[in-house]
C-alpha cells in the first residue's frame, strides 16, 4: 500500500516543486569591483532564517547553488549558506557583454528587487539558482540588469574627414558628415552634441536624430564662399557625450571648396605695340598674347582667336596659335603689304564673354636683307634651351654659329651680348664660323639660367639677334655642411631612457635628391646613442652615470643622396652633469688604530679616508664624531683623528667611535664608519705590593721549621700589561743572625727556609725585597721590608716593636733578579713602524690573557689564606737608596697559625 501511495503522490510532488519557481530582478552598474552586494536571495524570497520566529534547531540549513555555470556565472559569487549574491573579480563590461544592446533600458534603484520585469532591450545576466533542502526547494530565475556608466569616449571611425562644398553654395546649405562618431555607451552617455573648434565665421554644425535614435552631424554654410580667396578650410570636429563628466572625441575635418566657372579670362593689357622689319623671314616671332582665368581645370581653359573685325589679309599675314597665343609671320612681306596691321584678338573661356586685346604691328620696309645667324648646337638643346652640367670643364663647346649676308654685298661682324661664363670666338680657318664655349667653371648654386644673344650686324648698321638660353644642370658637387663642426652638449646623469639630446642640422647646396641629407653615427659612437636618419634627432637610450663616464666624444656624419654620395663629419661632445646620487664611502667600514697611552693631546691618532664619487659640491665631504666628541675631534677636511686629552690605558683600554661623513649635496647623503682605538701599554706604573701590608709587620718563625718549608710570600700586582706587568722578586738587603737562611722565589715571591735553624740563629731577621717589572725601556720597581722573628714564642711584643723602629743597617745588593722571561730588545728602523705596532698589539692581547690568569690565581690563593682576608692593604714602599724606616708606619702584624 505504501508503494502504491508513493507512486500516486510522486508526480504531484514534482509538479508542486516546479510550481514554486520564482523570478528575482536586480540591477547594478557596470565596472563595479569584486565583493559588491547585488542582493540577498534568502531575504528577497522571504525564506525563514536562523534569526526568524522559529527556533534555529527546528530549521534545516538552507543551501543556495547555481544550477549552471554559464556566461553569467563568472561575473557573480553566490554564498551557499546566506544566499547573498556579490560581484566577482571578473569586471562586468556592459559594452562587451551586450554588444547588440546599445539601446537598452536602464532599471532604477541600486541592487534592489524590481517588482516588474526589465525592458526586453536591457542588458541582462540570467542565473538559475537552486534552493535546498527539499522543504524549501525551488528554482529561482535571477535576472540582473546591467546599468550603463559613461566609461567610453566618442570615437570617430576615421581620423581625417574630407567634405567638399561648391563655392556657390548658398547660406544655410546643409551637408551631412558621412562619418559620425560612435560611442558604445547608451542613452545620455552616448554622443549628444558636435562642435567645431574653428568655424572660420562661415560654418556651423547641427545634429539630426532619426527614428532609431542615431545622431548625424550636418555642416551648415553660414557665409559666402570664394574658392579663389580660400580653397580649403581645416578644422577639428569634436563629439561630446552626455555623461558626467562628459567625454569627448575628435577628428580632423577638411572642407574643400570646389570650383565653379565664376571667373572669365582677363588680359593684363588692352593694347600691344609691335615693330616688324619687312625683310623678316617666315616664322619670325611677332608677339605673344596671354590671358588669365583664376578658375581651375576646364573652367580655366582659354583659347585665342581673331575678331571678325580683323581683315583677311592680316589674318593671312600673321598666324595666331589658338592655344598658346603666339603670333608668327606666315607669309613674305612685299611692297604691297600694308605698313600697319590692327589685330584684335579674343581670349575665350567656357561660358564667358571673351576678353579683348589689340596688337598693333608696324612693318618697317627695308631695301636690304639683314644678316643671317644660323646656329648648330653641339651641346644638348631642346626648343632653343641648351642644357649644360655644372661640372663641365672650361672651354666646353656649346654651338657653332654661321654668320652670312644674304645679299653677299656687305661685311658681317658678330659679337656676344649678355653676362655669363661664355665666349664667342671665330673658328679658324673659316671666316664666317664662330664657336660658343664656356670660359669659366659653371656653378648651379650660383646661377641656374643664362640668357645670351649672338648679335650679327653688317656695315650698313643692320643687325640681327639670336637668343640662346643655357640651363645649368645640378651635379653632386657640394658636401653637406653642419651648422657647427663641434657640437657641445650636456645632460644630467640618471636621465630617463630615450632622452632628447639635440637635433643636428646640416645643409647641402645641391638640389633635388643630391641635396637631401641623412644622418649617421660614427663608428666611435657608443651603441646606446641613437641618431634619427631623417630628422637628425640625437637621443640616448639608457641612463648615463657620470661616475662611470663623465665625457663622451664621437663623430656624426651627414651624407647626401647623390651618386656618388658626399659626406661631412662633425664631432659631438657630451658632458654628463653630476647629481648627488652617491653617498660618501669610507675605504673601510671598520678602522682600528693602536695608540700608546699617555699620547699627547691633539696628537694625530690616524687618518680616516673617505671618498665621494660625485663631483663639485656633491663630492665635498664633512666628517664629524657622533659619540665621544668630548674626548675626540676630527679634522673635517683632512680626516685626521685626534684626542683632546692624554689617554690613560689603565683608566680605559679602548674606545669605539662612530664617524659620520656627510656630502655637500641637496639633499645631503651620508654614511658612517666604526673606529676602534686600542691603547698600547707604556710602563708607567711600578709594581704595587699588596702583602705584606707594612714594613712594621713581622712573622714568628719556629726554630723547628724544616728546610724548604714556605715561610711567607711577597705579593704584588702591576696595572700595566704585557711585559710591563711581569713581576720579578729579589732580596736586595738582609740583616739577622744568619740572613742567608732565607730565599725568595723570583717568580712567585714565596720566601722559604734554606737551612735548619740553630740555637744561636734566634732573633729578628729583616729582608729588603725588591719587586721589579720587566718594562721597556726602563723597568720600574718597589721595595718592601719582610720582618721574620725566629723564636719559640713571642713573649715581649714591645721589645720586638722597638727593634723594628730602629733603622736597620742594611747594605743593598745591586744584582738583577733571575727572571724566566728575558725580553729581547732589537733596534728598529725608524721608518718601519708597522711591525712594531703589530708586535705591541700581540703583546697587549697576551698581557690581557695573562692578567686574567693572574686574577684567577690570586683568587685561589686568597681562598687558601682566608686568615689574611681582614688585613688592610697599604701602599708600596719605594726603594730610595737607604731606607728611612722612621718615615714608615709601624704597625705589627697579627700572626696566628704559624
Amino acid at each position: 500500500h505504501l508503494l502504491l501511495f508513493l507512486l500516486f503522490v510522486g508526480p504531484f510532488n514534482c509538479f508542486a516543486s516546479y510550481s514554486r519557481a520564482t523570478e528575482l530582478f536586480y540591477s547594478l552598474n557596470e565596472g563595479l569591483p569584486a565583493g559588491v552586494l547585488i542582493g540577498s536571495l534568502a531575504r528577497d524570497l522571504r525564506l525563514p532564517t536562523a534569526g526568524g520566529q522559529h527556533p534555529a534547531s527546528l530549521q534545516p540549513p538552507l543551501s543556495f547553488t547555481l544550477a549552471s555555470h554559464g556566461l553569467g556565472g563568472q561575473y557573480v559569487q553566490l554564498d551557499n549558506r546566506s544566499g547573498e549574491l556579490h560581484t566577482s573579480a571578473v569586471e562586468i563590461d556592459r559594452e562587451a557583454l551586450c554588444v547588440e544592446s546599445s539601446g537598452a533600458t536602464i532599471l532604477g534603484g541600486s541592487a534592489a528587487v524590481s517588482s516588474s520585469s526589465p525592458s526586453p532591450e536591457s542588458c541582462l545576466l540570467l542565473l538559475d539558482v537552486l534552493v535546498l533542502p527539499q522543504e524549501y526547494f525551488r528554482l529561482v530565475k535571477v535576472k540582473i540588469a546591467i546599468r550603463d556608466v559613461n566609461d567610453n569616449a566618442p570615437r570617430f571611425p576615421v581620423p581625417h574627414i574630407r567634405l567638399s562644398v561648391p563655392e556657390n553654395a548658398p547660406v544655410n546649405t546643409r551637408l551631412a558628415i558621412e562619418h559620425p562618431a560612435l560611442d558604445p555607451d547608451m542613452g545620455t552617455n552616448g554622443v549628444q552634441t558636435y562642435r567645431l573648434r574653428d568655424n572660420y565665421g562661415v560654418f556651423t554644425l547641427d545634429v539630426e536624430e532619426n527614428e532609431n535614435g542615431e545622431r548625424t552631424p550636418y555642416l551648415i554654410v553660414m557665409g559666402a564662399l570664394d574658392r579663389e580667396t580660400q580653397d580649403e578650410y581645416v578644422t577639428v570636429i569634436v563629439a561630446e557625450d552626455g555623461g558626467t563628466p562628459p567625454l569627448v572625441g575628435s577628428a580632423t575635418l577638411t572642407i574643400g571648396i570646389s570650383d565653379i566657372n565664376d571667373n572669365c579670362p582677363q588680359f593684363n593689357d588692352s593694347q600691344l605695340n609691335v615693330t616688324l622689319y619687312g625683310n623678316s623671314s617666315l616664322g619670325t616671332h611677332v608677339a605673344t598674347v596671354h590671358a588669365v582665368d583664376v578658375d581651375l581645370g576646364s573652367n580655366a581653359q582659354i583659347t585665342y582667336s581673331y575678331s571678325q573685325k580683323v581683315p583677311q589679309p592680316s589674318r593671312d599675314l600673321f598666324h595666331l596659335n589658338e592655344s598658346t597665343g603666339i603670333i608668327t609671320l606666315s607669309t613674305k612681306v612685299d611692297g604691297d603689304t600694308p605698313k600697319l596691321h590692327r589685330l584684335i584678338i579674343l581670349g575665350n573661356g567656357p561660358g564667358c564673354i571673351p576678353a579683348v586685346i589689340t596688337v598693333l604691328v608696324t612693318i618697317i620696309k627695308v631695301m636690304m636683307r639683314p644678316p643671317e645667324v644660323v646656329p648648330r648646337f653641339i651641346a644638348n638643346e631642346v626648343e632653343g634651351v641648351v642644357f649644360l652640367k655644372e661640372l663641365e670643364p672650361i672651354n666646353t663647346p656649346i654651338a657653332f654659329f654661321t654668320i652670312k649676308d644674304p645679299d653677299e654685298k656687305y661685311k658681317v661682324s658678330c659679337y656676344l651680348d649678355g653676362d655669363g661664363p661664355f665666349g664667342l670666338s671665330p673658328y679658324k680657318p673659316y671666316n664666317n664660323e664662330y664657336l660658343l664655349e664656356t670660359t669659366k667653371p659653371l656653378d648651379f648654386e650660383t646661377q641656374q639660367l643664362y640668357e645670351i644673344s649672338v648679335v650679327a650686324w653688317n656695315s650698313e648698321g643692320f643687325h640681327v639677334k639670336k637668343v640662346v638660353k643655357i640651363q645649368i644642370l645640378d651635379d653632386n658637387d657640394n658636401s653637406p655642411v653642419f651648422s657647427e663642426e663641434l657640437i657641445e652638449l650636456s645632460i644630467e646623469e640618471n636621465n630617463v631612457p630615450n632622452a632628447f639630446l639635440t637635433k643636428l642640422h646640416a645643409t647641402d647646396a645641391d638640389s633635388g635628391e643630391r641635396g637631401q641629407v641623412s644622418y649617421f653615427l660614427g663608428p666611435d659612437a657608443p651603441s646606446y646613442f641613437a641618431l634619427d636618419k631623417t630628422t637628425g634627432v640625437l637621443t640616448v637610450s639608457t641612463q648615463l652615470d657620470r661616475e662611470e663616464k663623465e665625457k663622451y666624444r664621437y663623430t656624426v656624419k651627414a651624407v647626401d643622396s647623390g651618386f656618388p654620395p658626399r659626406e661631412s663629419i662633425a664631432t659631438v661632445t657630451i658632458t654628463v652633469l653630476d647629481k648627488n646620487d652617491n653617498s660618501p664611502r669610507f675605504i673601510n667600514k671598520d678602522f682600528s688604530f693602536f695608540v700608546p697611552e699617555n699620547f699627547p693631546g691633539f696628537g694625530e691618532i690616524g687618518v680616516i679616508s673617505v671618498t665621494d664619487a660625485d663631483a663639485g659640491q656633491n663630492g665635498w665631504v664633512a666628517l664629524s664624531v657622533l659619540n665621544g666628541s668630548d674626548i675626540f675631534v676630527i679634522d673635517t677636511g683632512k680626516g685626521v683623528l685626534r684626542a683632546k686629552i692624554s689617554l690613560d690605558r689603565e683608566q680605559q683600554s679602548s674606545y669605539v667611535l662612530w664617524i659620520e661623513a656627510v656630502d655637500g649635496g641637496d639633499p645631503a647623503l651620508s654614511s658612517t664608519a666604526k673606529i676602534t682605538i686600542l691603547l698600547l701599554d707604556i710602563n708607567d706604573n711600578p709594581p704595587l705590593v699588596l702583602f705584606p701590608q707594612s714594613n712594621m709587620s713581622y712573622l714568628l718563625v719556629l726554630p723547628s721549621t724544616l728546610p724548604g718549608s714556605p715561610i711567607t710570600e711577597v705579593y704584588a700586582v702591576d696595572k700595566d700589561t704585557g711585559m710591563n706587568a711581569v713581576i720579578a722578586y729579589s732580596i736586595i738587603g738582609r740583616r739577622g743572625p744568619r740572613p742567608e737562611s732565607f730565599r725568595i722565589d723570583p717568580k712567585t715571591g714565596n720566601i722559604t727556609l734554606e737551612e735548619s735553624l740553630m740555637r744561636n740563629d734566634y732573633g729578628l731577621y729583616r729582608l729588603l725585597v725588591k719587586v721589579s717589572d720587566h718594562g721597556y725601556p726602563e723597568p720600574l720597581h718597589s721595595t718592601v721590608m719582610v720582618n721574620l722573628f725566629v723564636n719559640d714564642t713571642v713573649s715581649n711584643e714591645s721589645y720586638i716593636e722597638s727593634l723594628l723602629r730602629k733603622e736597620p743597617d742594611i747594605s743593598v745588593e745591586e744584582k738583577q733578579p733571575q727572571i724566566s722571561i728575558e725580553p729581547t730588545h732589537k733596534k728598529t728602523e725608524s721608518a718601519s713602524c708597522m711591525p712594531t705596532l703589530v708586535a705591541l698589539s700581540i703583546i697587549s692581547l697576551g698581557s690581557i690573557a695573562l692578567v686574567t690568569g693572574m686574577g684567577i690565581f690570586i683568587c685561589l690563593r686568597k681562598g687558601k689564606k682566608h686568615h689574611r682576608a681582614d688585613e688592610n692593604l697599604e701602599v708600596q714602599i719605594p726603594l730610595n737608596g737607604r731606607i728611612n724606616l722612621h718615615m714608615l708606619e709601624k704597625k705589627p702584624m697579627e700572626i696566628s697559625n704559624i
